[in-house]
């Protein structure tokens, strides 16, 4: 563990029935930075029996536990409102099932420091675990995040391992009542764009690990695409209501106003493109008819 525990950086773990991986990522974490927090999100697999027993020999780790399953989102919001009532204002979340790489947490944090008011993103380097279903799948969200911010320097939207600004993610939270489970990543990073938080991109491995490795995952592809396209849903379609939200900040307010702004001009371009190029066509057909001669066929031998 490192010599001295952190008053303003801590790491941040939502946890959902992992498997015994919890405990090797939560020390591989406790290694590299302190405090460490796990967020038990209604775990039945015992884990926070193990967890709990850790934390009592261990000074740099405290294990928050809900009673029941409420999100990934929902257990992070809880673990940064703990947070914030203590004085943290920068939170660095990862999985608890050891996909995500602790060696990163130093590199993550300096970039945090360096830059308070940015987030810094993880950009994922994938090996050959990786399922390419998976791959495929998170550059269609990656697309829409990128149109929905206007390219504003998400380099990828679902990656989990990033470090947030405690204050701004608590604020984009409140104001609405999504962001509460497998669509926390994408919406967060989103919304946060619209608030003028600038994104920091860092490469991270990501390892996805074999069953029989004691690899577990809770990604269900019908049920959270389905939520991941009903989030992209609300966030390209409101975006333009919300510039007139009395409740925004000015910043948040400016920036959608932008975005929106840049979004018609596009889509303008794109009508009129489409307009002149079709009107071309027409008259380079009507030019065309008008060149030809009616041939007619003789019967005669």
């Amino acid at each position: 563990m490192p010599n001295e525990a952190s008053s303003t950086h801590l790491v941040l773990i939502p946890s959902y029935n992992p498997g015994p991986k919890v405990f090797e990522t939560v020390r591989n974490a406790l290694d590299q930075w302190a405090p460490v927090w796990v967020v038990v999100d209604g775990s039945t697999d015992q884990s926070v029996q193990g967890l709990s027993a850790m934390a009592a020999a261990e000074p740099g780790l405290h294990v928050l536990v809900l009673d029941k399953n409420r999100g990934k989102g929902a257990a992070v919001l809880f673990g940064l409102r703990q947070a914030q009532a203590l004085g943290f204002t920068h939170a660095l979340t990862m999985d608890s099932d050891g996909q995500h790489p602790a060696a990163r947490i130093r590199a993550f944090m300096q970039a945090s420091m360096a830059s308070p008011e940015a987030m810094v993103l993880g950009r994922p380097v994938f090996d050959s675990s990786a399922p390419s279903l998976r791959i495929k799948g998170r550059r269609i969200s990656n697309w829409w995040a990128n149109l929905e911010t206007l390219w504003a320097g998400i380099d990828d939207s679902l990656y989990g391992f990033r470090v947030y600004p405690v204050d701004a993610l608590i604020a984009v939270m409140r104001l609405q009542p999504w962001m509460r489970r497998f669509d926390f990543d994408v919406e967060a990073v989103v919304r946060l764009c619209w608030r003028g938080v600038r994104p920091v991109n860092l490469p991270a491995p990501v390892r996805y690990f074999r069953p029989e490795e004691g690899g577990v995952s809770h990604f269900n592809y019908w049920r959270d695409n389905v939520l991941l396209t009903w989030m992209h849903f609300r966030l390209f379609w409101g975006a333009p209501a919300l510039v007139m939200g009395p409740a925004l900040p000015g910043r948040e307010r400016s920036y959608i106003m932008e975005t929106t702004l840049k979004l018609i001009e596009c889509l303008t371009y794109v009508r009129q493109s489409v307009a002149h190029a079709t009107a071309g066509a027409a008259d380079r057909c009507r030019s065309a008819a008008g060149n030809c001669h009616p041939v007619r066929a003789s019967l005669e031998p």
